[in-house]
């Protein structure tokens, strides 16, 4: 249990940096995004030993993170599900974000759709069909980064209510 005032700001801080941390990964792939806010918000309640932010709260804050992982596994497969893509054209996608990462928001942006494009042009060799796919799967995956990104602020907003009121 916490003690110290400096103990309780140093773990205010990875609190902190958990809810920043998972709030970067909502939109980058690779990083549990939900979670980790999860985690750092647990993590605050915690400091104060849940007398500002208990269990109910927390509840329904974890059930806010699955709706989130639910989200994240289903966005991208249904745009690219809808506009026919190949499951080369989806682990393109996955491949394309990653690669996307060492070229900041410009990757980010364009990685994910190049290579849609990639995979769904190696499983069928038509370059039509390939753009309408990227473009389909790359649209799932910036729909779901917006809705995690939504959940991620609301979940700071309900502990933020609990905590202060």
């Amino acid at each position: 249990m916490p003690g110290t005032s400096e103990t309780d700001a140093l773990l205010w801080l990875a609190a902190i940096g958990l809810v920043a941390a998972g709030a970067a990964g909502t939109v980058l792939p690779a990083i549990p995004g939900a979670p980790l806010v999860l985690g750092g918000l647990v993590l605050a309640a915690w400091i104060d030993d849940f007398q500002k932010v208990g269990w109910i709260t927390l509840s329904f804050l974890g059930l806010l993170t699955l709706l989130s992982i639910g989200i994240d596994l289903a966005a991208t497969a249904l745009g690219a599900q809808r506009v026919g893509a190949s499951k080369r054209a989806v682990f393109g996608a996955a491949v394309g974000t990653l690669a996307g990462l060492f070229f900041g928001i410009p990757g980010l942006v364009i990685g994910p759709f190049a290579g849609a494009v990639a995979g769904e042009y190696w499983a069928r060799r038509d370059w039509r069909h390939a753009h309408k796919v990227g473009l389909g799967t790359w649209l799932g995956l910036v729909l779901g980064a917006a809705a995690k990104l939504a959940l991620v602020f609301a979940m700071v907003g309900v502990f933020l209510l609990a905590y202060y009121l």
